[in-house]
């Protein structure tokens, strides 16, 4: 996808700022998955394997850290812990926020690095707009969590964003990472993350069957025809990667 990058900034002979951009391939991608798959370790490996691409994070921290101000005081709210232990008050809010932090994450440019890189540059998302909408907050929505009205609400505001940033925010594939559910509960609870005590295997069984209705099944309502026919390359994320020997051949092989 050609992006229109900022590339530097001057002033001409009459002192008026001028903003030169250029046109750069970069293609992005997404892992999308179960929560606690080996995401993040796979991310790690990726990274250092190959210098043309970057991945980037999950806005996690900005979920865990919503500063409230006052004229007097400023207080710091963990709306991730506040969605688990009250999805019922905090689904529909904490998917906005989430879906709005993404959003920001996928419009930020690529770092120099990439751009000045011989080869076509790719950024790798953990997770994307479209797995906030088709993944978590339908999933929240079947639960009940967040009502006909607010579903309704955020569809609505979704559609508009991403039909205004248009090639901005569209994918060149999906990376997903599949493994049973109580693999991932087993993982989940060996990385200890604080807002995650109360989860429970059910919550899990419903985040997988939404991938496989999306990634595998095709049987989700897509309302991006870009999206409807965007290569998805499945990766089997039942071992840890550190220890499948199938992973660590390819890296080293590149």
């Amino acid at each position: 996808m050609n992006r229109l990058i900022l590339d530097t900034v001057k002033n001409d002979e009459y002192g008026n700022v001028l903003f030169l951009f250029i046109l750069r391939d970069v293609v992005s991608c997404i892992m999308s998955s179960q929560i606690a798959v080996g995401k993040s370790t796979l991310a790690k490996l990726l990274q250092s394997a190959c210098p043309d691409l970057e991945v980037v994070a999950e806005p996690v921290s900005k979920w865990q850290n919503i500063e409230t101000k006052t004229s007097k005081v400023t207080t710091v709210s963990n709306l991730l812990q506040m969605m688990y232990e009250d999805p019922q008050r905090w689904s529909y809010t904490f998917q906005t926020h989430s879906c709005m932090s993404r959003l920001r994450t996928q419009l930020q440019p690529p770092p120099a690095r990439l751009l000045s890189s011989e080869a076509t540059p790719v950024q790798v998302y953990e997770r994307s707009v479209y797995s906030d909408r088709y993944i978590f907050a339908l999933n929240m929505f079947e639960l009940g969590y967040i009502n006909s009205t607010e579903w309704a609400v955020y569809q609505d505001w979704h559609s508009f964003l991403v039909q205004q940033f248009g090639q901005r925010v569209e994918l060149e594939g999906i990376i997903y990472l599949r493994a049973p559910p109580k693999i991932c509960m087993q993982r989940l609870e060996h990385r200890g993350r604080a807002e995650e005590k109360g989860v429970k295997l059910d919550y899990l069984d419903k985040l997988h069957v939404q991938h496989e209705r999306w990634l595998v099944e095709k049987s989700t309502e897509i309302h991006f025809e870009k999206l409807k026919n965007i290569p998805v390359l499945q990766l089997d994320a039942s071992e840890e990667f550190q220890s499948d020997s199938d992973v660590k051949d390819f890296f080293n092989s590149l």
